[in-house]
């Protein structure tokens, strides 16, 4: 299988950049539309918490100090829903109150600023390669292996190419490998106000399926999917 690098695990994810001074945040979301599929930017806590209501992310990138809501606060609420998500301060604080308490939040990176593009793009590896738990060849089956980079399966000695959909599905099944997961769940983590028909994503799971071995995804009868490994 091929090589690649990290972060094209970002090719079809989304990332929510919360930043309230104008500049910063439209330098830094210039560099953040290179890798990611969408980049939502927002100028405080609040409207991060709000976003979050509307639209499942994968990354997080929050300043601190911001009105209305600092970075921190709004990070604490974001963990009592999700323990994972990976998360990146950017951060003109360094006292070590503020570093501590990041710590405690589980902190993917926390970089000071002025921060430079390299550094930026170092943590972006970091919290890829925690998406999928710092593993690139992910074994699926017998003979199947998912490459996260590369959104590709490798079956029986031969690449076979996901779309972004179809990948997008299946790194969410691997994070909830061996878990149950709902139509809802589905509709909730890949789409965003319009949702399709169970339909379309029977027909998704179907191709899916059909790459990387029928037995792999089951069906959970009332409600709806398990991928096993």
């Amino acid at each position: 299988m091929e090589n690649c690098d990290a972060l094209d695990i970002l090719s079809d994810k989304k990332v929510l950049y919360a930043e309230d001074e104008a500049g910063i945040r439209r330098n830094v979301t210039e560099i953040l539309e290179l890798f990611f599929q969408k980049v939502v930017s927002v100028s405080d806590g609040k409207e991060a918490i709000d976003e979050m209501v509307l639209e499942s992310y994968d990354i997080l990138i929050f300043d601190i100090c911001m009105p209305n809501m600092d970075g921190l606060e709004a990070i604490k609420i974001v963990r009592k829903k999700n323990k994972n998500i990976p998360i990146i301060i950017l951060s003109a604080h360094t006292e070590q109150d503020y570093l501590w308490r990041a710590v405690e939040l589980k902190i993917t990176k926390y970089l000071t600023k002025p921060y430079d593009k390299d550094m930026l793009i170092n943590a972006l590896e970091t919290a890829s390669m925690e998406l999928v738990g710092n593993n690139l060849h992910i074994k699926l089956g017998t003979n199947c292996i998912y490459n996260p980079c590369t959104k590709s399966v490798n079956s029986n000695s031969k690449e076979i190419k996901l779309s972004k959909s179809e990948s997008r599905l299946l790194e969410y099944f691997i994070k909830r490998a061996n878990q149950s997961v709902s139509f809802d769940d589905i509709y909730d983590y890949i789409w965003e106000f319009e949702q399709p028909s169970k339909e379309a994503i029977k027909s998704i799971i179907k191709e899916l399926r059909r790459k990387i071995g029928k037995e792999c995804i089951k069906n959970i009868y009332g409600i709806g999917y398990m991928l096993e490994i």
